[in-house]
């Protein structure tokens, strides 16, 4: 029992001998092939070390010899660039030396010419002196008298040219303007000619007067005090003459008086009586005369107001001439040469109906017609447009449109046309005086006259003090003074005339 016990210890112990043993044979082994491979590995890596070497020994010597051929090609240009500086130096200094040179010449020559201007100013000096010598003038009176000589020239030399632009401006524009405006008259063809609201009531006897004025004068104060007009009794046979600034009022006053007379009985009641129904009688005219001149013009749809205020335009007259008649023409007149110019020609129709619109209360209220027109018509929403063409047709303000022009033009033609206006003597006298007045009062004006009824005046200058670019300053100053200051019909010609003439005597 024993034994198999020992024997059995001993196979253990030899067994486990035997599993050390072989343990350490596998672990020498294993060690041996980590070596092995370890060596293997490093035998690659010095393998691979040495080809990179080597790859690396090339490729720095490729980049050396490419970097010493560049440096070489460098280094060429480098050298080719200063032969080309050197060359270059050498030319500049060869130029610089030449530029020397040749200002050296030019001083010399310029010394040269300083001598020579120096000795030319001396001989100029001599012959200025020589000169005023000769013609006992000095430097300075010459040349005042040879610049007085070129301005002279020179002016006369600006009013041809100023005169030649005129007249062709005046050839081209007048052509134009006479083909527009026979046009447009020919085109209107009024009927109405020159007319006058008169303010005298003719009587059947001279006995009638003392009627009218009445027992201790009563019936004529009645008369004047209802009606607002002054009654005139004087020395005419058969007439009396009624008088009033408001021309609604004296036609409403002569109408009165016309009936009374007719029917004789002529005291206070009868005629506060006549003159409320004659009242009413002319407003009903001036409202259907209104709404004729209305329709004659083609201009509807106007305020009522406006409609009304334009009749009272029947009544008012200007040189002789019915203004209710002339606004319509104006319209007319107006609205042809607004179609022929391609401009606006409602605007313009109304425009030329309304511009006078202000004469129906210009005795009533302060300010010029144009004016007090272009208010009421803005009051009572009338165009803009219109509005400044009824301001501006006086040149009170200045014309903002085409249209406005237009309606001054046609006010022009409506007044100026052969037949439309007239004017009483004295009013024709004291019109061509203050035409010669105006133009005698210019410097250098020998004679003045006025001719052709006053649509021309012709001035005559005194050529020692008036040259022609004055006398056409002059011309101008004057038709501008004209129309500032005057009224008048039409149009005026202003005529400046220079002459000189040479006298002698042969004894």
């Amino acid at each position: 029992m024993e034994n198999s016990q020992l024997f059995l210890i001993g196979a253990a112990l030899g067994g486990a001998v035997l599993g050390f043993v072989l343990k350490h044979l596998q672990v020498e082994s294993a060690k041996r092939r980590l070596k092995e491979e370890a060596d293997r590995i490093v035998q690659e890596a010095k393998e691979e070390a040495r080809v990179i070497q080597v790859n690396a020994k090339n490729e720095a010597l490729e980049t050396r010899q490419r970097a010493e051929a560049d440096i070489d090609r460098k280094r060429k240009d480098l050298s080719r660039e200063d032969d080309r500086l050197r060359q270059r130096r050498t030319e500049l200094d060869k130029r610089t030396e030449r530029l020397e040179e040749r200002d050296q010449a030019l001083n010399k020559r310029q010394s040269s010419l300083d001598t020579k201007t120096n000795e030319l100013e001396e001989q100029r000096q001599q012959i200025v002196k020589q000169l005023e010598s000769v013609s006992s003038m000095t430097k300075e009176e010459a040349r005042k008298v040879l610049m007085d000589e070129v301005e002279r020239e020179s002016r006369g030399d600006m009013a041809r040219i100023i005169r030649a632009i005129e007249n062709e401006a005046k050839e081209e524009g007048d052509k134009k303007a006479r083909n527009i405006i026979s046009l447009a008259i020919q085109r209107v063809a009024s009927e109405h000619v020159s007319e006058s609201t008169t303010s005298v009531v003719v009587l059947p006897s001279d006995e009638m007067k003392g009627r009218i004025i009445g027992r201790n004068g009563r019936n004529i104060r009645s008369f004047e005090q209802a009606a607002g007009v002054d009654v005139v009794v004087d020395d005419t046979p058969e007439a009396v003459t009624i008088s009033s600034f408001d021309p609604v009022r004296r036609e409403v006053a002569k109408r009165a008086l016309a009936k009374l007379v007719t029917d004789g009985r002529i005291h206070p009641a009868s005629i506060e009586k006549t003159l409320k129904k004659e009242q009413d009688e002319v407003e009903k005219a001036i409202v259907e005369a209104a709404e004729q001149a209305v329709f004659d013009a083609g201009v509807p749809n106007l305020h009522r107001e406006i409609v009304k205020m334009l009749g009272r335009l029947q009544f008012r007259t200007s040189y002789g001439q019915n203004q209710l008649h002339h606004a319509v023409e104006t319209s007319r007149i107006a609205a042809v040469i607004a179609a022929e110019l391609g401009a606006d020609v409602e605007i313009a129709k109304v425009g030329g109906l309304l511009h006078d619109l202000g004469k129906a209360m210009d005795h009533n209220v302060e300010g010029t017609h144009a004016a007090i027109g272009a208010e009421f018509a803005r009051r009572y929403g009338i165009n803009p447009t219109v509005v400044n063409a009824i301001a501006a047709h006086h040149h009170e303000v200045e014309q903002e449109s085409v249209e406005a022009v237009i309606v001054e033009a046609a006010d022009a033609i409506s007044g100026a046309r052969p037949g439309a206006r007239r004017e009483s003597l004295e009013q024709y006298i004291k019109r061509i005086k203050a035409l010669e007045d105006i133009a005698n009062s210019y410097k250098g004006v020998e004679q003045s006259y006025a001719l052709q009824a006053g649509r021309e005046v012709r001035i005559f200058v005194k050529p020692e003090v008036v040259d022609d670019l004055e006398a056409t300053r002059m011309s101008r100053d004057i038709a501008k003074q004209i129309e500032e200051t005057m009224q008048y019909p039409g149009q005026i010609k202003v005529t400046v005339l220079r002459e000189t003439r040479a006298v002698d005597f042969a004894k």
